[in-house]
């Protein structure tokens, strides 16, 4: 065990705290769930999802953090996953499978290693004009 400069030796403490939330995949479960899996195996192998979409066919999300505080400090986000299985509207099989992250503050597919391009999607205030029918280039 590693001492410290005056001698002793170093424990942990209860000074700083780490806590896992939300889903934690067992190592190898991705491999058992390629594309074209059903959604019934999906359901075996990950368990119930965090949350579901349904929105362009069906999502499945898988959502984790790790956290660290320290003492009486706000706790600071050390990681955040979201793992994202798609299904088929029609036939209920995997078309693809995604792990998102955070990386620099910006939304990251950790899987196919990109970030979204822009333009696709529109922003909360371009829902919010979308949604009314106020134009502000008019």
């Amino acid at each position: 065990m590693p001492a410290s400069s005056a001698g002793l030796a170093r424990t942990p403490t209860s000074f700083v705290s780490e806590q896992q939330r939300g889903y934690v995949p067992n190592p190898g479960a991705l491999e058992q769930v390629p594309v074209g899996s059903s959604q019934e195996q999906v359901l075996l192998v990950l368990g119930t999802p965090s949350t579901v979409a349904t929105v362009d066919g069906e999502v499945f999300y898988y959502i984790s953090q790790k956290t660290k505080k320290v003492m009486f400090l706000r706790p600071e986000i050390t990681e955040q996953r979201v793992l994202a299985v798609y299904f088929d509207r029609k036939d209920k099989r995997v078309t693809r499978i995604a792990d998102y992250g955070l990386k620099d503050g910006k939304v990251f597919d950790f899987v196919s290693r990109s970030t979204p391009t822009g333009g696709s999607e529109l922003s909360m205030l371009g829902q919010l004009f979308n949604a009314t029918s106020f134009n502000p280039t008019m």
